[in-house]
């Protein structure tokens, strides 16, 4: 890889003219840069097509491309590109639905607004992986059609569209009304009966761990129950009675629905399985004496998202932050705290509490620098960000607490250039607040320089536009491939410069 003519070719300040230079020599990884331009005009689009077959995907999904620019027997993935962008033209489909080419049929199945006959053509394809695709995606009439083909892993791919009917899911939750299937993956590749190892050494085998047929292609059909388990159009009277199923992932996949009764809601809080009581935790749809029943486990994964529950009350939610381990995190109930539960957070005991109040972004100005003041170093870490804070206030908190908020006050969008540069003396040193200096609007040529002297801050603090122009020009020599692409792509790099790289190709 030519780091410096990669780079280069993602310099928001090349000219046209050396877009143009850079067009003539591409490979496919400057091609990436290239097709990433704003800038990029069709003209150019269309000679990187010609330079660099690969890069018309890219230039069609970015809306670079029109259908008169491409071939769809010469470049079909650009046309499934454009496909699936709706942007292409009916006759390409109806092209690439005979493509000998598995993939391409495959990907043309998953496109939308699909002409009746080409769709007709897929649903009758030999290879399931093409029905599947199709399925996954279709109409709802197309899906129901599709619920009775013989191979199980279409069914599959039916019982996870929310397009199916929901007659259809529950036909495909309990078999009832549907033919049985005739093959699936596992029987179709293997004599039966058959058992997947798990650590399968074939390195050519694409079967997922577990799966099994003995005839019956069960572990396809437990797939299926899955599907439409996590399917919400299907009808809860179908999946109720799974709650005390043996499958342990089709009862993990039941507590999520939101439609859950509470009658199976609560034998679901008596799962022996910790991440079935984990995702009813999180579940908007239990009720606030179940949630106080969970909040009592000794198991920390199912208060955790028991705490990340956009219903959970508030002071539950206080409880938890204060014996479990939630991190700097907003949480949705924090998040929709109104006015007045937000001022009585910030009065909260506990630390947690406050600390997870101050992850917020929008806090009124008084709420915001009382919480600056915070004694708790956790409180003022996550403040410190918080838009609004003065210098003082912000020298104030490393005054008090140095390394633990370091990082945080250099993140804070309004820290002063001046503070930026105090930062990089700091002592003890923290790598972390050189990387959030390195990316900060506010950084000067002086705290960039201290940033290149720690290795992870380079790469970013290369691509700063305060950046000296001299010091850019010496970076393109760099030992580091990633510093010398951000340099070469740092829009301060003196035109002249520029010039000399592209031209001297």
């Amino acid at each position: 890889m030519n780091h410096v003519l990669c780079g280069l070719a993602a310099n928001t300040a090349l000219p046209s003219e050396l877009v143009d230079r850079l067009i003539a020599v591409a490979d496919a990884d400057i091609a990436v840069n290239l097709a990433g331009r704003a800038d990029l005009s069709r003209e150019q689009a269309v000679a990187l097509v010609s330079r660099v077959e690969e890069s018309a995907v890219q230039l069609a999904y970015e809306g670079r491309l029109t259908a008169a620019d491409i071939d769809p027997a010469a470049h079909p993935q650009a046309a499934l590109a454009m496909l699936h962008e709706r942007a292409g033209s009916p006759a390409w489909a109806r092209l690439l639905a005979a493509d000998p080419v598995v993939e391409h049929r495959e990907k043309l199945a998953a496109c939308p607004d699909l002409p009746p006959d080409v769709v007709d053509t897929l649903a009758a394809d030999s290879d399931a992986r093409v029905v599947s695709e199709l399925a996954l995606w279709a109409a709802s009439d197309v899906a129901a059609r599709l619920a009775g083909h013989p191979h199980a892993e279409v069914r599959r791919a039916v019982a996870a569209n929310e397009a199916t009917p929901p007659a259809v899911l529950a036909a495909l939750v309990t078999g009832e009304g549907l033919p049985p299937a005739q093959r699936c993956l596992a029987c179709e590749r293997e004599e039966t009966p058959f058992v997947h190892d798990p650590q399968c050494p074939r390195l050519d085998c694409d079967l997922l761990p577990g799966a099994s047929c003995d005839g019956s292609h069960e572990s396809t059909v437990h797939d299926v129950q899955q599907a439409a388990l996590r399917n919400p159009a299907t009808p809860t009277e179908a999946v109720v009675g799974f709650a005390d199923h043996p499958s342990m992932l089709l009862r993990w996949a039941l507590a999520a629905r939101p439609d859950l009764p509470p009658e199976v809601a609560r034998r679901l809080a008596a799962d022996p399985a910790p991440g079935v009581r984990a995702d009813l935790a999180g579940n908007p749809a239990i009720d606030d004496a179940l949630m106080r029943v969970l909040a009592s486990e000794r198991g920390h994964e199912v208060r955790r998202t028991l705490a990340h529950n956009p219903r959970v009350p508030l002071d539950m939610l206080v409880q938890l932050a204060g014996a479990t381990r939630i991190g700097p995190t907003l949480l949705p109930r924090i998040a929709s705290a109104s006015p007045a539960e937000a001022e009585a957070l910030s009065q909260s005991p506990t630390p947690a509490a406050r600390m997870l109040l101050a992850q917020r972004r929008d806090l009124p100005a008084e709420i915001r620098d009382e919480l600056a003041h915070d004694p708790d170093a956790k409180v003022v870490k996550s403040i410190a960000p918080h838009p609004g804070l003065s210098e003082a206030q912000l020298r104030a908190m490393v005054d008090r607490h140095g390394v633990r908020v370091l990082a945080k006050v250099a993140a804070n969008p309004d820290a002063p250039p001046a503070l930026l540069e105090d930062l990089t003396r700091h002592e003890p040193p923290v790598q972390k607040a050189f990387r959030e200096i390195a990316r900060h609007r506010h950084a000067t040529a002086s705290a960039l320089l201290a940033c290149l002297a720690d290795q992870q801050a380079r790469p970013i603090a290369a691509g700063h536009p305060a950046l000296p122009p001299p010091v850019i020009a010496e970076l393109l020599a760099d030992a580091d491939g990633q510093v010398v692409e951000a340099a070469a792509a740092n829009p301060s790099l003196p035109p002249a410069v520029m010039s000399d790289l592209v031209l001297r190709l």
